[in-house]
């Protein structure tokens, strides 16, 4: 089969690979129908991670249940399904206490608990951005979607972004009638902004200063705030009366930036605590590495941000971070989308046949304008 394989920084391939094949009795094939680039994709494809070469990039995937192992009983060929990027067995102490995002079976990496497809240290299991994909646990992990293609870009979100935006609202212990500021207006910024006014925000300011996510924040009824034109800090204590917001979302993770393009791991960190008023909570569902021998500084090379913690102290926020146990999330999104409630479709840009997956890392890594979310259809 055809997919995206990783060759080294700033390089992928589309190139055969071998067809994957029913393992354990509780695996089934998808054929992909849509898969996606992530932002948490470029981590990786600008070498600042260490995945193997020759592995198959593709965490957020979508398709037809193809084949089925033995020990298959729920999920059936001719399904349609969401794939959450978790891998998770479902039967242990994580798993049944909701968290599927820390599955303790699925991952051999050591001191690594949960795992994903296509992933760096996430485990040993190929990525989606291919023609097909295995999934183990599949009456675990597997969503069902209404058959046909209706809603096809909006599903297409279910596996990783739009549960995870939705979790960065949890994590911050989001309420009604609150003020939210969400750093970062990449694709899971715009879902948790899309997230937090589903879930009745007052307000949901979104911190970036690239002009087409900007709009596409106030598209969807949301404040945007360009921290190319001044503080995003003093900003949002402006427009919240010196309050400042109730609540944040980090979604920019390890690589933040100023406005000059300079790296400062710690910067969204501080401008949060700065931002959110006392009390308040914060959800990190920005990407953090224990190590990242590219950082900007020495101490960020070993995964230690220096971040204002005192002051987050002082103001007794709480703090949530970590990747999303989508699960726990996917079949309401799924819902929602079928009632038309929510459309986080409104985010993608682009549409490419997996041969064009190279073009479409380049221009989404060059953040072209109007290059908000690419989406790969293999059939295509």
């Amino acid at each position: 089969m055809r997919a995206v394989v990783y060759r080294g920084p700033k390089s992928v391939e589309v190139t055969t690979v071998p067809d994957p094949r029913i393992e354990e009795p509780t695996d089934a094939i998808i054929r992909i129908t849509t898969t996606n680039i992530c932002g948490s994709d470029l981590h990786m494809y600008e070498g600042r991670t260490n995945v193997e070469e020759g592995t198959v990039f593709g965490h957020e995937n979508t398709g037809i249940v193809e084949e089925v192992g033995a020990g298959v009983t729920r999920v059936r060929v001719g399904d349609r399904v969401s794939v959450p990027f978790n891998v998770a067995c479902g039967t242990c102490r994580n798993c049944l206490h909701g968290w599927t995002s820390f599955c303790l079976r699925t991952n051999p990496t050591e001191g690594v608990d949960g795992a994903a497809y296509g992933y760096a240290n996430m485990g040993p299991y190929d990525g989606g951005q291919a023609e097909y994909l295995r999934v183990p646990y599949a009456d675990f992990n597997l969503l069902e979607l209404p058959a046909g293609t209706e809603h096809e870009d909006d599903f297409a979100l279910l596996s990783d972004i739009f549960p995870t935006g939705w979790h960065g609202t949890v994590l911050a212990g989001m309420s009604p009638g609150d003020d939210v500021v969400i750093y970062g207006g990449g694709p899971v910024g715009l879902m948790a902004a899309h997230s937090a006014l589903i879930r009745g925000a007052a307000r949901a300011f979104v911190v970036d200063k690239e002009p087409d996510r900007l709009r596409l924040a106030e598209s969807i009824g949301a404040t945007a705030i360009d921290f190319s034109a001044g503080d995003p800090v003093e900003q949002v204590m402006a427009a919240t009366e010196g309050r400042g917001a109730d609540c944040g979302v980090e979604a920019v993770g390890y690589q933040a930036h100023d406005a000059t393009g300079q790296e400062h791991p710690e910067l969204v960190l501080d401008n949060l605590v700065a931002t959110v008023r006392a009390t308040g909570g914060i959800g990190v569902i920005g990407v953090y590495l224990p190590e990242d021998p590219g950082a900007a500084t020495e101490q960020a090379k070993q995964g230690r941000i220096g971040f204002d913690f005192g002051s987050l102290f002082m103001k007794g926020l709480h703090v949530g971070t970590g990747q999303a146990p989508v699960m726990r999330y996917n079949r309401q999104l799924r819902d929602l989308i079928v009632a038309g409630r929510a459309t986080p479709s409104f985010l993608v840009s682009h549409h490419l046949g997996l041969d064009q997956a190279v073009e479409g890392y380049r221009r989404f890594d060059e953040r072209e304008d109007g290059w908000t979310k690419v989406l790969l259809n293999p059939g295509a």
